[in-house]
């Protein structure tokens, strides 16, 4: 296992990381960590590895892109000291694109994503012991379909930043083919972006795998 005793682990993206967190930092116990992936991935940690008293902190925030995370990333990262950050954006910065792309101010293109995300984790490197970079992703298995092809070119810089500056990487849409390939989309997410209870299950396994998670916990290295 990647995180060690007391590790604070702040976990920021958009409104699949937000599920209704609490305000203004979302932890604690009722909702306090949303719905998703990362109530489950934090459960999962406490009930398996409870000796490490890792704390989940969730700042995702629903409608978010990349520029938005840039603009309270002091506040909602740097600012709480955290041990480890986790980040998964990119849907809303490639959606917008299809949903309103007449409303050109509201798209993120391929460029300046992946330089602020860039920049994002450079300032943050030296001030945490790992960054964990999820893929954003889009429940279509028609890879020639135009919004899954553009949230794959996302993708693509995401596992270039990892790559670059030795991140841990998630790669959310493979995770997501591997059941798109028994089950229609629209049984996980109506909108092919917000996941049942399923997806965020895939999403919170992805997750803690690259963190060598355990179904024995600590038990496995003795």
């Amino acid at each position: 296992m990647k995180l060690s005793s007391n590790d604070k682990l702040v976990m920021i993206g958009d409104s699949i990381t937000d599920c209704g967190r609490g305000r203004p930092f979302g932890e604690g116990l009722g909702a306090g960590l949303g719905t998703g992936y990362v109530s489950v991935a934090a459960g999962l940690l406490q009930s398996i590895y409870p000796e490490l008293a890792v704390r989940i902190v969730n700042v995702g925030t629903s409608g978010h892109t990349v520029r938005d995370l840039a603009g309270r990333w002091q506040t909602d990262v740097l600012d709480l000291s955290p041990d480890w950050v986790s980040v998964m954006i990119g849907t809303n910065d490639v959606w917008r694109q299809y949903d309103q792309p007449y409303i050109k101010e509201s798209h993120v293109y391929a460029e300046e994503y992946e330089e602020t995300l860039s920049e994002l984790v450079e300032k943050t490197l030296t001030h945490v012991k790992g960054i964990v970079l999820m893929t954003p992703f889009y429940l279509e298995p028609n890879r020639s379909d135009a919004m899954r092809q553009t949230m794959d070119l996302y993708g693509g810089i995401v596992k270039r930043i990892a790559e670059n500056h030795g991140t841990l990487f998630v790669d959310t849409q493979a995770a997501f083919d591997k059941i798109l390939a028994h089950i229609y989309p629209a049984t996980i997410a109506w909108d092919r972006v917000h996941p049942s209870a399923t997806g965020h299950i895939a999403l919170a396994k992805a997750f803690l795998d690259v963190l060598d998670f355990s179904w024995n916990g600590a038990a496995e290295a003795e």
